[in-house]
């Protein structure tokens, strides 16, 4: 039996979804249930009637379709798919960042892990981050925001707030140059710059379009244009040419590659499935209060 017919096979066996990022492995993908940024994948989860989610993504991500479904099964085809940006703060270190500041708000971005989700009064998106500072705040609150300083950087200018600043990052946006983006526009002067607001603050600023992959990827349906500089995870190419094929879609930067993204493979989809491995499992402390940051951020 070929690996797909193993999979598909397995899968209405358990009763299984199987969810991927839009930086997953294009084959990966394919054979997804669905595609799309995290916190959107753990909410269709959620909604669904499945037992098991298999969740082709990092750790943090699994974590939160855990929090959302703590009934179902929650499996991380590689246990070792973890998210740098996320594991450069934890809890304790939250803990001690507050006590600096009493009486400050804290907002973490939805890259972090259920610990420190634990520790928020409120959880964002990289597409509601500015919505939330400017609506779920007091104008006199102070806001910690945790973990990604670009994130925080463009959140801050558009929102007109201060933030006190946790300085983590995306070491694969990290990677994304003005000058790589300054020369995809020498090479296709037509084509629009749609950028990720985990990019550094130059590389935003020469970008027409500043979004969430979900937003990337809807903004590239309904936009006019033909041609698109993406600067973001490669990986969200395939989805986007996929949707739309009379469009051209290039890459920023050829190294904004997540090699933790590219572990999850075909054979390791079939071997969680077979092997009910790797399950995520969440203290109910802690998911209860990781839960409640993420409710309050889903009212606004």
């Amino acid at each position: 039996m070929q690996l797909l017919d193993k999979i598909n096979k397995l899968r209405k066996e358990r009763n299984a979804v199987i969810l991927a990022h839009n930086y997953q492995r294009p084959e990966i993908q394919d054979i997804a249930d669905y595609v799309g940024d995290s916190l959107g994948l753990s909410v269709q989860a959620s909604k669904t009637d499945a037992e098991v989610i298999v969740f082709c993504g990092v750790h943090f991500m699994a974590e939160t379709a855990k929090i959302l479904s703590p009934e179902k099964t929650v499996l991380l085809p590689d246990k070792d798919s973890a998210c740098p940006m996320a594991d450069m703060i934890n809890a304790d270190q939250l803990r001690k960042l507050k006590a600096a500041h009493p009486g400050a708000k804290v907002l973490c971005y939805v890259n972090t892990s259920a610990e420190v989700k634990a520790e928020c009064d409120l959880c964002c998106t990289s597409s509601n981050a500015v919505k939330i500072v400017r609506e779920a705040f007091a104008p006199e609150e102070e806001i910690i925001f945790v973990p990604d300083k670009y994130l925080a950087h463009y959140t801050a200018a558009q929102a007109g707030r201060q933030l006190i600043v946790w300085k983590g990052f995306c070491p694969t946006h990290a990677r994304i140059l003005p000058e790589a983006i300054e020369e995809q526009k020498r090479l296709h002067p037509r084509a629009k710059v749609i950028v990720h607001p985990e990019n550094r603050p130059e590389v935003i600023a020469l970008a027409d379009a500043v979004l969430s992959t979900g937003g990337m990827s809807k903004f590239a349906q309904d936009d006019d244009a033909g041609e698109f500089i993406v600067g973001t995870e490669i990986g969200i190419l395939h989805r986007m040419r996929k949707e739309n094929p009379a469009k051209t879609f290039y890459p920023a930067s050829e190294m904004a590659i997540c090699p933790n993204m590219k572990r999850t493979m075909l054979e390791k989809v079939l071997w969680s499935l077979e092997e009910m491995t790797f399950r995520i499992e969440v203290p109910a402390e802690i998911m209860a209060r990781a839960r409640g940051s993420i409710m309050r951020m889903l009212e606004f």
